[in-house]
């Protein structure tokens, strides 16, 4: 394994290039790999270490990436240290953020490797062929007059629109107003659909923090998500369980 690092211009980016590794999470899921540890239950303290040596082995001293993975891991060594609070039911595991992101970076790393073996199988079985071409004539010279090109310039631009500027303002997600709104309509009947806690003409934040508060009641036990079939409206119902208690 080996790196090639280039020393910054003045103001420049710092490159970092390795054969083995395209980023911390890379090095990070290898590391795993080579522990033999699930990335659903990460030995924190063993992994920061592994990744604080590796990075130190490969002079990562000045790549950003590396080291905002580094502190992240250390954050999270740290949080998994500290005593919990409340009910085990409501602590929630620091590492869940991190092992989401190694899940879909594996699931990425496993699509791109499927299709490098695939395009190796079709370059061994389909060679490439080579049709003779026939002799063309060289194209003739463009012949176009300065005022005809300055008067083909001038439609141009005449054409051309100015880009639309769309301004994105942030939207912070309302989870918890979702989750009361959702207790509301099962308050009132025992079943409801997805067009009742979510009206149709919702935003995109409205829909994401009305997802996000079913899985979170759903999670808790205090309603069950069902779909008949695929594209099909969800079916939200009360859990018998959390009636009873």
């Amino acid at each position: 394994m080996s790196a090639t690092l280039e020393a910054p211009e003045s103001g420049a980016a710092f490159v970092v290039e390795l054969e083995q590794f395209s980023g911390p999470l890379d090095l990070l899921l290898t590391l795993i790999r080579e522990e033999q540890v699930e990335i659903t239950d990460i030995p924190i303290a063993r992994i920061c270490e592994q990744f604080l040596l590796r990075i130190h082995s490969l002079g990562l001293g000045e790549a950003a990436e590396y080291l905002e993975m580094a502190a992240r891991l250390l954050r999270i060594k740290i949080q998994m240290l500290l005593p919990r609070r409340g009910d085990e039911e409501e602590w929630e595991d620091p590492r869940a953020e991190l092992v989401r992101r190694l899940l879909e970076y594996q699931q990425m790393r496993e699509v791109v490797d499927v299709l490098e073996r695939r395009g190796e199988e079709r370059r061994a079985r389909f060679a490439r062929g080579y049709l003779p071409l026939e002799p063309t004539p060289p194209p003739s010279p463009l012949a176009l007059a300065l005022p005809d090109l300055l008067a083909a310039v001038d439609r141009v631009l005449r054409l051309t629109r100015e880009p639309a500027v769309h301004d994105v303002v942030p939207r912070a997600l309302d989870v918890d107003g979702a989750i009361a709104t959702i207790r509301a309509v099962l308050a009132l009947r025992a079943r409801a659909s997805w067009w009742d806690v979510v009206a149709p003409e919702a935003e995109p934040w409205q829909v994401l923090s009305a997802l996000l508060a079913l899985l979170e009641l759903a999670r808790r036990g205090e309603l069950r998500l069902h779909q008949p079939r695929p594209f099909a409206s969800v079916e939200i119902s009360r859990d018998a369980a959390s009636e009873a208690a």
